[in-house]
């Protein structure tokens, strides 16, 4: 397979933490913000998606993009042609793809959600895969990486590997939205996650009105 670097890209990997929906409107909201998106998708989280989503991903690259396209376009009723070309799903053992070295990789990557077993993988330099082996990269080249734990409660083992990735400059979100927005629906809580990795990323979006401005007022770009 041939990749372009024409625009902004990301790599962003889900894995077998509860939270696919999480992962899911990350990913519409950076295909639709024209980013070339190199997705990683590891075994577990295809199980989380389907109990979470009842979205039942192939293992197949090609046909998991045309399922992630043809969900998007359900759910949010677009065109998925419009962000055809913005999504590039990697299997576990693609070593030839961007996301595997620091001459090509995006500066940028999320693990949303974030499994305990990714989290001490990441943060002990293990390479087993690509998934793994990319958020090295980033963290190698001084590059952004963002993890979304969703565990609970965390034990001591947990807390040193979000200290040590911290240490290394990672930054560590866990999902847990806040409530002082009123939110009317799980999907409130869910954009209020995905609004806080857009702001650290860099992204503007409308998901979640901001701290201190008034319901229906602007929000500050």
């Amino acid at each position: 397979m041939s990749y372009t670097r024409s625009k902004r890209t990301i790599s962003l990997a889900w894995t077998g933490a509860s939270g696919a929906p999480y992962g899911l409107k990350l990913l519409f909201c950076l295909l639709q913000a024209d980013f070339q998106v190199f997705l990683m998708i590891s075994k577990a989280a295809r199980v989380v998606l389907a109990t979470e989503s009842d979205l039942k991903i192939n293992s197949q690259a090609d046909k998991a993009k045309q399922q992630l396209l043809a969900h998007f376009s359900a759910v949010y009723d677009i065109d998925s042609s419009e962000i055809l070309g913005n999504l590039c799903v990697l299997g576990q053992d693609e070593w030839f793809s961007p996301p595997a070295s620091g001459s090509a990789a995006p500066k940028q990557m999320v693990i949303c959600p974030c499994s305990t077993g990714t989290l001490a993988a990441v943060a002990t330099g293990m390479s087993n895969h690509l998934l793994e082996r990319a958020a090295d990269v980033v963290l190698k080249e001084r590059g952004q990486l963002l993890l979304v734990p969703r565990e609970t409660p965390f034990n001591a083992i947990h807390l040193e590997h979000m200290l040590s990735l911290s240490k290394l400059g990672a930054t560590i979100m866990p999902a847990a939205p806040g409530f002082y927005h009123d939110p009317k629906s799980v999907e409130d809580l869910i954009n209020f996650m995905v609004a806080r990795i857009l702001d650290h990323l860099g992204v503007e979006h409308t998901l979640a009105q901001r701290w201190g401005y008034e319901s229906g007022g602007p929000n500050p770009k």
